[in-house]
């Protein structure tokens, strides 16, 4: 049965890369959509050009997302938990034995990838619909390594089954999304080469790497009606580069 109005939905992270693409994706669709981040330029620009609302916190701040949920809708039918990153990406390399920074490395993509996801979603838990769907943008890293990020990333998957188990009793799905080696986002902060990106597309089966559009594309089959029977799982998309054999 086709809906008969607009879904809420909320996406995290939605400025840039990734969760730009998926609020264009649900905003094309007519959805109601509203988008969060921590830079109020870029978020300004992304809400203007798509056409959507936006609200400035940082998710990884308890403080600041219960300040948030002022602005943030009163009813969601769709969480999309996109904020994240390879925060060593954006710091200087630790020295072996700084013990101490190493701990903050790890902290630091910790409360990136893993503390944003829990705090907004445990946030608006109680705004959740009836048979409102979650999904998470997880990693391949998570299979596959890429120290303090790739554990964040599984600690995710860890994370995801509760709270499928904890929602399904109101028909509420929660899934990830985990995509693979991806042009067009922000993510590397230009610390590759060619070279890195090449190899790594090379273990795919298609030879090329992903787009954010085909990462958003699966978030939208997610959140529809018919994938409600889909909850608890991790879905790959990085052209074979991970399987399960």
């Amino acid at each position: 049965m086709p809906r008969t109005q607009p879904r809420t939905v909320v996406v995290t992270g939605g400025g840039t890369g990734i969760g730009a693409a998926t609020a264009a994706r649900f905003a094309a669709a007519g959805d109601d959509v509203t988008i969060t981040g921590r830079r109020a330029d870029v978020l300004a620009g992304t809400a203007a050009e798509l056409g959507v609302r936006h609200v400035v916190f940082d998710a990884a701040d308890p403080g600041a997302v219960r300040d948030a949920l002022a602005e943030l809708p009163p009813a969601v039918d769709v969480l999309v938990n996109n904020a994240g990153g390879n925060t060593d990406r954006q710091r200087p390399p630790v020295e072996p034995g700084d013990l101490a920074g190493i701990a903050a490395a790890w902290r630091a993509n910790f409360d990136a990838n893993v503390l944003t996801a829990v705090l907004t979603t445990e946030a608006l838990a109680p705004r959740l619909a009836d048979g409102a769907r979650v999904v998470t943008i997880g990693s391949i890293a998570a299979k596959q390594g890429s120290g303090s990020y790739g554990a964040a990333k599984a600690a995710l998957e860890a994370w995801n089954v509760e709270l499928a188990r904890k929602l399904g009793g109101r028909g509420i799905s929660a899934n990830i999304v985990a995509p693979g080696v991806t042009v067009d986002t922000e993510f590397f902060q230009g610390t590759v080469t060619e070279e890195w990106v090449k190899a790594r597309v090379s273990v795919a089966f298609d030879q090329r790497p992903g787009t954010p559009a085909e990462t958003a594309d699966t978030v939208f089959f997610l959140a529809g009606q018919g994938s409600g029977h889909i909850t608890g799982q991790v879905v790959h998309v990085n052209g074979g580069a991970y399987t399960a054999r």
